[in-house]
């Protein structure tokens, strides 16, 4: 191959892996001449990549409105990365033990970076519950599990995730200098698990514990969440009791010894 070809290859997957962000941010679909304008190419070009991507069931088109959006082909390989997650497996039989136990939404996140990323979660049978997505990503600085992972990480990775992410206002409620989170990040270490009280999404409250493996490292994070009206602040310390044990058992699985 040419190096005239080789460019001309990582140009068209540079595309094609755009074309896959574009459609992720777009769920109801787009159609050629939409995806040619955001990619600022020719719809000749835009056309070539979506079918090749159709092709191989990285998307789909409607064939009543020819829109493509993403297809069961990223499901599936969404499925294999996430099952080789190991703490997804172990994790499981405790979060639908705290799922019935309390009745509320429960979930399991990772950090990625300086943010967390929703790797499971046992849904709340309530009408009215929060809202959240597997592979959904949030701040580490105003969300239940990122302060929870947050607090037990290294300070310099601390520091400088605090440093350069900076923290961003969501509510009137969301911590926003880093004396005050930092001091916050401290009571969480005190108390082993953390609280959200409407830091990111107003009407939410959230109660978290981290989660370490074998080298003792905080790896993970678990929190149940409600809408406050049913999660009110008197039930914080039951909640977070459940949440603490939870997320021991599962620290244990993973092979953590206890100090």
């Amino acid at each position: 191959m040419t190096m005239s070809n080789s460019n001309s290859s990582i140009q068209s997957l540079n595309r094609a892996l755009l074309i896959l962000d574009l459609l992720k941010e777009n769920p109801n679909g787009l159609r050629i001449t939409e995806i040619a304008k955001a990619l600022n190419v020719a719809k000749s070009s835009a056309h070539r990549l979506t079918t090749t991507l159709n092709n191989f069931g990285y998307v789909k088109q409607d064939s009543e409105t020819k829109k493509y959006s993403l297809g069961l082909k990223l499901v599936e390989l969404g499925d294999v990365v996430l099952q080789s997650l190991d703490i997804r497996t172990v994790a499981s039989p405790f979060l639908h033990e705290l799922a019935n136990e309390l009745g509320e939404t429960v979930h399991l996140v990772i950090r990625e970076n300086s943010e967390i990323v929703y790797i499971d979660k046992i849904e709340s049978p309530q009408t009215i519950r929060m809202y959240s997505r597997i592979g959904k990503r949030a701040p580490l600085h105003c969300t239940g599990v990122g302060k929870a992972i947050l607090a037990y990480l290294p300070e310099s990775i601390r520091n400088k995730i605090i440093n350069e992410k900076g923290l961003q206002k969501f509510t009137e409620y969301t911590i926003t200098t880093k004396e005050d989170l930092l001091r916050n990040l401290e009571e969480i270490r005190k108390r082993g698990y953390s609280i959200d009280d409407q830091e990111h999404e107003l009407g939410i409250r959230c109660v978290a514990a981290p989660i370490f493996n074998h080298k003792n490292e905080v790896i993970a994070g678990i929190s149940v969440a409600a809408p406050t009206f049913r999660f009110q602040t008197e039930m914080i310390e039951t909640y977070a009791n459940r949440v603490t044990k939870n997320a021991s058992q599962i620290s244990l699985s993973l092979g953590y010894h206890l100090k």
